[in-house]
């Protein structure tokens, strides 16, 4: 996907800045993500990568740069873009008292254009909670949820942070194939992880991180070629902390 066309990106983001207490915690970033790619946002704790996903989302403003989501301006377009984008966070906030289906109904009932989430919870395998109390999920079962939660809406867009973070390997996969599809069809991913493996299957496209700035942007296979080593995992390391791994270790 050539990202560069304009007309094609589903995310552009130009000059991107923000700062709190006049600390600079995303400086000047620019990239694009087209239609149907899954991008990957990395870099350690305090990188800047949550800001960078809020400032897209609007529910931050950026003090300098530009950002748009589906051609439209997520700060004074909003309402539309809230039809059209699924996010899934890490620490989601909800009732724990409450059911498993309500949560789903009460998310569905949001959108115009919901998915039926019985079908969700069926293809993440927790079709068999659904009467169950949130707080009686594990946290694997947890995480599966709120993934389906961010796919209610029948999105354009799906913003995922950490999303395989408590699954076991099968489960991991199975999420993992799902998303496959999800890109078959068209729908752009942009995520977050902290698991190279996770990022080696599903990424087209990463950009790396360092204190705010964008120190690599390309695919998978150019971001270790630009490095001196020979696993995502050691060029991700080089490129963050500057350091070398020790050899043997």
């Amino acid at each position: 996907m050539k990202t560069s066309d304009e007309e094609q990106a589903t995310i552009e983001v130009r000059n991107l800045s923000k700062s709190y207490l006049q600390v600079k915690v995303v400086d000047n970033l620019t990239f694009s993500v087209g239609q149907g790619e899954v991008f990957g946002l990395l870099g350690g704790n305090g990188a800047g990568k949550s800001t960078t996903i809020e400032c897209i989302l609007g529910t931050i403003k950026q003090d300098e740069g530009v950002v748009s989501v589906l051609g439209m301006n997520p700060q004074t377009e909003r309402r539309i873009l809230f039809e059209k984008v699924g996010v899934q966070f890490q620490e989601s906030n909800y009732q724990e008292k409450i059911k498993v289906e309500e949560l789903c109904e009460m998310t569905a009932s949001l959108y115009r254009e919901a998915l039926d989430y019985k079908q969700l919870l069926s293809q993440f395998g927790i079709l068999e909670k659904s009467k169950f109390l949130i707080n009686g999920l594990s946290g694997g079962q947890k995480q599966r949820l709120f993934i389906v939660l961010a796919l209610i809406p029948n999105p354009e867009v799906i913003f995922l942070d950490e999303l395989t973070t408590g699954l076991d390997a099968k489960a991991r996969r199975d999420v993992w194939k799902r998303l496959s599809q999800l890109k078959s069809m068209g729908i752009t991913i942009f995520l977050t992880s902290h698991f190279m493996d996770e990022v080696e299957v599903l990424c087209d496209r990463i950009m790396i991180l360092k204190r705010g700035k964008n120190v690599f942007d390309g695919t998978v296979k150019e971001a270790i070629e630009g490095s001196p080593y020979e696993t995502l995992e050691d060029a991700y390391l080089w490129y963050t902390e500057e350091e070398v791994p020790h050899e043997g270790v």
